[in-house]
């Protein structure tokens, strides 16, 4: 005679076997809804990093300083500095007390007497430097290493960023009088809606909302200076995200020249300023231009169609009546926020640039020989 086996026997072993699998998927969706939650909850937590670093930075009591502020002048150079004996002339009225020099150089190039005409510049290089390339992170690391210099003389309370083909438009005393005396930094910042370099892959630690535009070339306040130094994290998306598309290779091969064309291109240099301040909440503690003049010419190119480049003055531009125009500027027109920005300093009208770009040495010993940066002294160059 053949057992049977129970009926409840069977029908136990089928409900803990559906038991479990009810499990499995309950704790499936609950690790599911967790990761979702993290990734939500990280989502929106993260643009606010850097504000919330900012009003950390910002709580800390503000070290009172006592004596003669200095501007700490922060020159980006390729290796020498071909208009030193202009500088020379600028920094030879000035009071020593007054300003400090920082030179970001190719790595072990050395300013002494046999690679500068000035001695203001003699060892004045940094120890640590950095590579740079044009349109790469790189330039955003060797101006950090600029300021990280200058932030550790505690009497430099502006900074003033310039590149090597830079001269002055005035003499030492009407520029220091001219940034000291303003409370904010000068940083060229604007929105851009035809602008394609915003990489999508930023968000949401940088959302578009707060993506700027703007020259490289400014002047910040202390505080403003030690926010740069401190981002340890809108620079690394940069470097990540932010990325000059290769140049194109005419001889190349077909394929790999259609590729490279469909890369993300973008310029670091011009973005992370702005766009770091614009972040931390900073824009009302700005004068939102720069104080360097560039005179732009439009070329075509096979990278962009039609791009926007830096014009060299020569000897001729550089008459009195051209510099005469420039400093005439009181205004800066901004076509993509349609504003104009009516150029202040501490509330007062004042023309709007301090400095020009890019001079060649012909140029600048027009300068020189003008007394636009103040009277020409016999030993300009020998002392």
């Amino acid at each position: 005679m053949t057992k049977k086996r129970p009926l409840y026997a069977s029908s136990s072993s089928s409900l803990q076997s559906h038991f479990w699998f009810g499990m499995k998927i309950v704790t499936s969706i609950s690790v599911f809804m967790c990761i979702f939650g993290l990734l939500r909850l990280q989502s929106r937590s993260s643009p606010s990093i850097v504000r919330d670093k900012v009003l950390e930075f910002g709580r800390r009591p503000v070290e009172p300083f006592f004596g003669t502020p200095k501007i700490a002048f922060l020159f980006l150079a390729r290796r020498n500095l071909p208009l030193d004996f202009l500088w020379h002339a600028f920094f030879q009225n000035a009071d020593k007390r007054t300003f400090s020099i920082y030179v970001h150089s190719e790595p072990g190039f050395v300013f002494d007497e046999f690679t500068t005409k000035s001695s203001f510049f003699y060892g004045r290089q940094l120890v640590k430097s950095v590579r740079v390339a044009w349109g790469e992170s790189s330039m955003i690391k060797a101006e950090r290493l600029l300021i990280d210099a200058a932030l550790r003389d505690p009497a430099n309370r502006r900074f003033i960023l310039l590149s090597d083909s830079c001269v002055p438009l005035y003499n030492f005393s009407y520029v220091y009088n001219y940034v000291i005396s303003s409370p904010k930094s000068f940083v060229d910042s604007f929105l851009d809606a035809k602008d394609s370099r915003y990489n999508p892959k930023m968000s949401p630690m940088i959302p578009q909302d707060k993506w700027r535009k703007g020259s490289q070339w400014i002047t910040l306040v202390r505080r403003h200076a030690e926010i740069v130094l401190a981002d340890d994290i809108i620079f690394p998306i940069f470097r990540k995200y932010c990325k000059r598309r290769p140049a194109l290779d005419p001889g190349g091969n077909l394929i790999a020249q259609r590729v490279a064309q469909k890369e993300h291109n973008c310029i670091p240099d011009e973005h992370y300023m702005p766009t770091l301040l614009s972040m931390s909440e900073l824009d009302d503690e700005l004068e939102r231009r720069t104080i360097t003049y560039t005179s732009w010419n439009e070329s075509a190119t096979e990278m962009e169609g039609n791009r926007w480049h830096p014009m060299k003055f020569g000897y001729k531009d550089a008459s009195p009546e051209g510099i005469k125009r420039i400093k005439d500027i009181n205004h800066v027109y901004y076509e993509t926020e349609y504003r104009t920005e009516w150029c202040h300093s501490n509330g007062t009208s004042v023309p709007c640039f301090l400095f020009a770009r890019k001079f060649s040495p012909s140029a600048a010993l027009r300068l020189l020989r003008d007394g636009v940066v103040g009277p020409v002294v016999a030993n300009a160059l020998s002392t």
